[in-house]
């Protein structure tokens, strides 16, 4: 049985994995609003993992890759509404 520290990580990376095989096999879009969403939410769950396991460099990378997204989120979110 996992636990909830590998069960974090798991998670959030297999979200973000399955959003770019989506992304390469044609069935999601890059500028879609579910694939910035994904990864948000799988890198916001790699930066809880990375804090989890002390590692300074994931939580860097994933947050950069979390901010990234969120402005991405943001920025479909608007454009949408336009």
């Amino acid at each position: 049985m996992m636990d909830v520290t590998t069960l974090i990580g798991s998670t959030g990376a297999a979200i973000i994995l399955i959003a770019f095989f989506l992304n390469q096999t044609h069935k999601l879009s890059q500028d879609s609003l579910k694939y910035d969403v994904s990864n948000l939410i799988g890198s916001g769950l790699l930066v809880i993992y990375a804090v989890l396991l002390s590692s300074v460099p994931f939580a860097i990378l994933n947050g950069v890759w979390f901010l990234v997204s969120l402005r991405d989120t943001f920025s479909d979110s608007r454009r949408k509404k336009n």
